[in-house]
């Protein structure tokens, strides 16, 4: 008996120093080395006393087949890679003519050939997807706005996914993520 427990005890101390260099050292290594090929995007956009931030990771395209294929459609999608993309207003807006509250909120994407669902959601997560089967890792209860965006064709290819804000007019933005030969813009109100 005494002989099982030592066993027992030496494979879980194995399991935990296992843990703990996946943990601190292999999950570091792993996520710099997947920035490499999608780096941190951040950015702001300030008019007034409105201020919003985007922060996403860039994937290429580098001649892969993206919406449909690498990017599947109807599945939620983390709409980058590596860390959720983020979006944060310091004041209440409206996007495609729905209100968001003033906060912080992971974003997410529905794509399909015709429309992306954009969702914007206030729990924030560690990482897009789950590690054990690669599905986003969003829960929709956390969902606090859902908009439709109509798909664009580009005229030129985008090799680098991009989320981008534009002044339209004083009291609007454009809101939009454009990647291969996709554009899907959103409209924000703003004071």
């Amino acid at each position: 008996m005494k002989k099982l427990v030592k066993i027992l005890l030496w494979i879980a101390g194995v399991i935990g120093v296992l843990l703990l260099l996946f943990n601190f050292i292999l999950w570091p290594i792993l996520q710099q080395q997947t920035k490499k090929s999608s780096p941190e995007k951040n950015i702001t956009y300030s008019k007034g006393e409105l201020r919003l931030n985007l922060f996403y990771c860039s994937p290429s395209k580098k001649d892969r087949e993206i919406f449909g294929n690498l990017v599947p459609y109807d599945e939620v999608w983390r709409t980058g890679a590596n860390e959720a993309s983020t979006f944060t207003t310091n004041k209440d807006i409206m996007i495609a003519g729905k209100p968001l509250p003033a906060g912080k909120y992971t974003l997410w994407t529905i794509p399909t050939e015709t429309s992306w669902k954009v969702i914007f959601n206030d729990k924030m997560y560690g990482w897009g997807v789950k590690l054990t089967n690669q599905k986003a890792s969003r829960d929709p209860d956390h969902d606090i706005l859902v908009v439709d965006g109509k798909v664009s064709k580009s005229l030129n290819t985008v090799e680098k996914f991009s989320i981008t804000l534009r002044v339209s007019s004083p009291d609007t933005s454009i809101l939009m993520f454009a990647w291969d030969n996709v554009v899907v813009p959103l409209e924000i109100r703003h004071q």
